[in-house]
């Protein structure tokens, strides 16, 4: 049981059904005294079934807000991106041969715990049912009938535990002519319009840098998980999240969406540029490039002191930034010009304080010697029991009230495999013993 709702339920003698989750807090609070440093979700367990990038992503950050993550793995190998590499976490260990930890794995599973159970065995099914009565939420990216095929879907394990929050994460969604496909990343960019959208006007069509479509469908399961446990709060009852990276790309496409649902207009690749603003995309210097935005007809005006180009105010074809989007081509070869006349250190320092944005384009080590980053402290530091000290990006979010952390390294396979189950599930040396010597859980 949740410690906030299972509390107000011990200090009011009344029901709570109809309250709100946070009227429900706010009444516990007349009780006792607040814990600014308590974790958001602390008290929260999730059982997380999931593997590689979007599930990982989305239940790391449930952990990082105070919930007690159990990842549950394949005993043979895991989750699967523990091989994608290199590079590896050197081992702290020099007689330790093993390849390490794999950076992938590493950046989206610290706090978890890792369970090894054989979901196919009688007694790996049978500990997961037992998990579920004791978790709030369940994270899955299975191809959808996978899990009711072992008797672990949504309809069969709500009866085991009506107040489970069920959160699919799946390619194409549970229903549709498309769901029992698999889904990728980077297939679904190409599928959903973003790598249309992606890539140099003239150029090929390209992937972004990252994959990002599973890191969007992880912030959208993610919130829709933290929406069901307020809604949970009032109705007492779990309920099915299913959230696919098709419909979570789409959502994703923001105004290139809308511009062509509301005005039938077509989106193209245009690089850096912006397709309604201008001058808002990269230019180059005399030794590199920067990144220059004027949003407004003001900052293009301050942009144009700041170059030395105040005739171009005067100039009808630049007077408004609907002009300006007409007479692009000509604008940007005026800018380009001038820009690469001097490197980029001098126009860094020349258009500082200026009132609109720009920036360099730093490279990754350019990127964590930021000052700002640094100051933040981004980076965290943690141990690993193989790797030993490795440095990782922490949560991005801070709270006034609360406090997210790094309270787990990311773990080794199987790790925690004998804690949960004695500890969360109480059983004895001798079950755990049958369920390895049978298979049911890994070694």
């Amino acid at each position: 049981m949740p410690f906030i709702l299972s509390s107000c339920r011990f200090f009011v003698n009344r029901p709570v059904l109809a309250r709100s989750f946070q009227s429900c807090r706010t009444q516990l609070r007349d009780y006792v005294e607040p814990v600014v440093s308590r974790a958001p979700l602390e008290g929260i367990r999730v059982l997380d079934l999931t593997r590689v990038l979007a599930g990982p992503y989305c239940t790391m950050m449930l952990g990082d807000m105070g919930a007690e993550v159990i990842k549950i793995e394949n005993p043979i190998g895991g989750d699967d991106t523990r091989a994608w590499g290199p590079p590896f976490a050197s081992n702290k260990d020099a007689t330790d041969t093993s390849p390490g930890e794999s950076a992938y794995f590493l950046c989206v599973n610290r706090n978890k715990k890792s369970v090894t159970v054989n979901m196919k065995s009688e007694g790996g099914k049978q500990l997961i049912m037992d998990l579920v009565k004791e978790c709030d939420i369940l994270v899955e990216n299975y191809l959808p009938g996978k899990l009711e095929a072992l008797g672990l879907g949504f309809q069969q394990l709500k009866n085991i535990n009506p107040k489970l929050i069920y959160a699919s994460i799946t390619g194409y969604g549970q229903t549709g002519p498309y769901s029992n496909r698999p889904g990728y990343d980077v297939i679904i960019e190409a599928e959903a319009g973003l790598m249309h959208i992606t890539g140099e006007p003239e150029g090929a069509p390209v992937k972004v840098g990252v994959a990002i479509t599973d890191l969007t469908t992880g912030l959208y399961a993610h919130s829709s998980i933290l929406a069901a446990l307020i809604q949970r709060g009032t109705t007492g009852k779990g309920q099915h999240i299913d959230c696919s990276l098709l419909e979570s790309q789409v959502a994703s496409l923001a105004n290139i969406a809308s511009n062509y649902l509301i005005g039938d207009q077509e989106a193209k690749r245009m690089g850096t540029s912006h397709p309604s603003i201008v001058p808002y995309q990269v230019l180059p210097t005399k030794d590199s490039f920067v990144m220059i935005g004027a949003g407004n007809d003001g900052q293009f005006a301050k942009l144009c002191v700041r170059m030395g180009l105040d005739h171009l105010l005067q100039d009808a074809k630049y007077k408004k930034n609907s002009d300006r989007v007409k007479n692009r081509k000509e604008l940007i070869r005026l800018l380009e010009d001038r820009l690469e006349q001097e490197d980029s250190g001098y126009w860094l320092e020349k258009l500082t304080g200026a009132g609109f944005p720009f920036a360099p384009i730093n490279n990754i080590e350019q990127t964590f010697q930021h000052p700002q980053l640094v100051a933040r402290g981004l980076v965290h530091e943690v141990e690993h029991e193989r790797a030993g000290i490795i440095k990782m990006v922490g949560p991005p979010v801070k709270f006034s009230e609360a406090q997210t952390s790094i309270r787990l390294a990311p773990p080794l396979l199987g790790a925690h495999t004998d804690e949960v189950l004695k500890n969360v599930l109480g059983y004895s040396d001798e079950k755990v013993g049958s369920l390895r010597g049978n298979g049911a859980v890994g070694s």
